[in-house]
């Protein structure tokens, strides 16, 4: 049996002092450690993107990630979003634009973009297509992810313009 290590983790602003393996990935822990079910894990080497969360605001698939190199970083996930009951302009434009079917991946697509939006607000059709094809989705053809996106990010624009 591997010895158990003691950290902290900071998700979503809120301290979860956690023990595990030294080998447990960041998914895992967020899931099983953590109780925030939202990071979905698919194929657990990196290429899906379902576990994709945002590590000092940057886009990393949870799933190739150790927990403890976590450690004191800022992880946001899909939970981390929405203020409330207030839904993140992506959540909603996602909602309102049928930008999911099953929801496997949307966990994954709203932080890969959100974290692309926070990089860039003024990403271009053609770098949106480009940003979100490293996740994959088997449901959508991902036209209504791609408008969602490009709706999301002008609906934030907005939002920093007043």
């Amino acid at each position: 049996m591997t010895d158990q290590i003691s950290f902290t983790l900071d998700v979503n602003g809120k301290a979860y002092a956690i023990s595990t393996e030294p080998r447990r990935t960041l998914a895992d822990a967020l899931r099983d450690d953590c109780g925030l079910t939202g990071t979905h894990l698919g194929c657990e080497h990196g290429f899906c993107g379902a576990c994709t969360v945002l590590l000092d605001g940057k886009p990393v698939r949870s799933c190739l990630i150790f927990a403890v190199q976590a450690q004191g970083k800022a992880i946001t996930t899909v939970e981390g979003l929405a203020d409330g009951d207030t839904l993140h302009p992506l959540q909603q434009a996602f909602w309102e634009n049928h930008g999911l079917q099953c929801g496997f991946c949307t966990p994954g697509f709203l932080m890969l973009a959100a974290g692309a939006l926070q990089e860039n607000p003024n990403l271009s059709d053609e770098e949106i297509r480009e940003v979100l094809s490293s996740n994959l989705c088997r449901c959508t053809g991902y036209q209504n992810i791609i408008k969602a996106v490009r709706l999301a990010a002008a609906e934030m624009r907005r939002g920093q313009a007043a």
